[in-house]
C-alpha cells in the first residue's frame, strides 16, 4: 500500500491518500480544500479514486469533501454522527476562516466504533476517539500498522479541546486507552505536521507520554 500526504487549506491540514497496490483503488482522507491540488496529486499517484473518509467535522478537514465526492463520483463516509453539529456549521464558518463558501452536507454513511470500512482490497478499522470533537474517528490499517488520526494526536502534542464539544479528559482517554494499546510500532499520520509513531509519543509526548500523570 502506498501513501501520499497533501497539505491543504490555509491551516496546512494533511489530506492523506492511500493506494491499494493490488487493485489500483484510492482512498482520500480529509480533503478539506485545495481540490485542484488534491486532484493533481491523484493523477500523479495513479489509480482510481473509490471513497472519501472523514475523521471529524472541522472545516479544514471536511469543508469541500462533498464537492470532491460529487466530482469524483465516490462515496463520502464518516465521521461519527456526534460531529453533525460541526458539519451543519460549515456555511457560517468557512468565509470567516478563509475557506471558500460551502454548504452543509451529510455523509453517505456515519461511522461507529468498531466499524470496518474498505477500499480496494484493504480494510480499515474505525476507532471512535472523542475529545477534540465528539464524533472524531481514527482509521487503522492493522496489516500496515498505520493510523490516520486526524487531530487527536500530533508529534509532541495533542488536539485542542477548547472548541464547542471538546473534552480534554475524553481526549486523553482516547489516546491512552484506544490508540496506544495498538502498539508502539504503529505509525500515525496526524491532521497537521509530521508523522510519528505511538511508541515515540508514549516516550516523549509531554501531554500523554510516560511522564504524564
Amino acid at each position: 500500500m502506498k501513501c501520499m500526504v497533501v497539505p491543504v487549506t490555509p491551516f496546512q491540514q494533511n489530506c492523506s491518500i492511500l493506494s491499494c497496490e493490488e487493485t489500483g483503488k484510492l482512498a482520500i482522507f480529509d480533503p478539506g480544500g485545495d481540490l485542484e491540488l488534491i486532484k493533481q496529486q491523484l493523477t500523479e499517484l495513479g489509480g482510481e479514486p473509490e471513497v472519501i473518509f472523514i475523521t471529524h467535522g472541522h472545516l479544514d478537514h471536511c469543508a469541500q469533501a462533498r464537492e470532491l465526492a460529487e466530482d469524483l463520483s465516490v462515496k463520502l463516509i464518516g465521521p461519527h454522527q456526534g460531529d453533525d453539529y460541526w458539519i451543519e456549521q460549515l456555511p457560517q464558518q468557512s468565509p470567516m476562516l478563509g475557506i471558500p463558501a460551502v454548504e452543509a452536507w451529510e455523509p453517505d454513511q456515519w461511522l461507529n466504533d468498531g466499524d470496518v470500512v474498505e477500499f480496494g482490497a484493504q480494510k480499515l478499522e474505525v476507532i471512535h476517539c472523542p475529545g477534540h470533537t465528539p464524533g472524531h474517528v481514527v482509521f487503522y490499517h492493522r496489516g500496515e500498522k498505520l493510523a490516520i488520526v486526524g487531530d487527536v494526536l500530533f508529534m509532541g502534542s495533542i488536539g485542542r479541546t477548547d472548541f464547542p464539544g471538546g473534552d480534554h479528559d475524553a481526549l486523553i482517554r482516547s489516546i491512552k486507552n484506544k490508540l496506544f494499546p495498538l502498539g508502539g510500532d504503529v505509525t500515525f499520520i496526524p491532521g497537521h505536521g509530521p508523522t510519528s509513531t505511538f511508541g515515540q509519543e508514549m516516550r516523549t509526548n509531554p501531554f500523554v507520554g510516560s511522564q504524564y500523570t
